[in-house]
């Protein structure tokens, strides 16, 4: 699959950038270390595409993903995806994790058990590492059973995760420290 392009684009987290094809999006990459960086690794992930400015439809999605945090409560349930070319299961699970509303959270074992499937909240832990396009698909909205955050892969870790979930008000703000 080769995607007609993508974009970069500031948010409250860092430079984040998209990646859309005719049939919806089908990357979303967290910041990486650099605005550089992310564009390397988007234009390696996609490859063939080209980076180029986005039709309005593309550009409305990259302005909802901003104000998401900004504080705006819109789940993104209704943005097209392109998810060709992904397994099944994953796909499931990406179903379930997109119903999972700003502030709030889920754990593996819940949407495991929303699928159908009680034993399978690994599986669901890795078919969320594999997820290609996260916010949209909001695994940082994903806990483990004791409420823990783990295994988060996106650049800066549990740190970014727990960032993301702060903005959106499903964790209170870090208390200040003198240092």
């Amino acid at each position: 699959m080769t995607a007609a392009g993508f974009a970069l684009f500031d948010t409250a987290i860092g430079c984040c950038a998209l990646g859309w094809t005719e049939a919806g999006i089908v990357d979303v990459n967290l910041p990486d270390a650099s605005p550089d960086a992310t564009r390397r690794r988007i234009a390696r992930r996609l490859a063939g595409s080209r980076e180029q400015p986005p039709p309005p439809a593309v550009q409305q999605v990259i302005e909802r993903i901003v104000a998401l945090f900004d504080g705006s409560k819109d789940d993104l349930a209704d943005v097209e995806l392109d998810l060709s070319g992904v397994p099944d299961f994953h796909r499931e699970v990406y179903r379930v994790t997109r119903g999972i509303q700003p502030g709030t959270t889920l754990t593996y074992g819940a949407i495991a058990a929303e699928l159908q499937q009680p034993g399978a909240a690994r599986a669901v832990g890795r078919a969320l590492g594999h997820n290609p396009c996260p916010i949209i698909v909001p695994c940082h909205r994903v806990l483990a059973a004791d409420g823990s955050m783990h295994g988060f892969s996106a650049h800066g870790g549990v740190a970014a995760k727990r960032r993301m979930l702060q903005l959106e008000g499903a964790l209170p703000p870090d208390e200040p420290t003198l240092f």
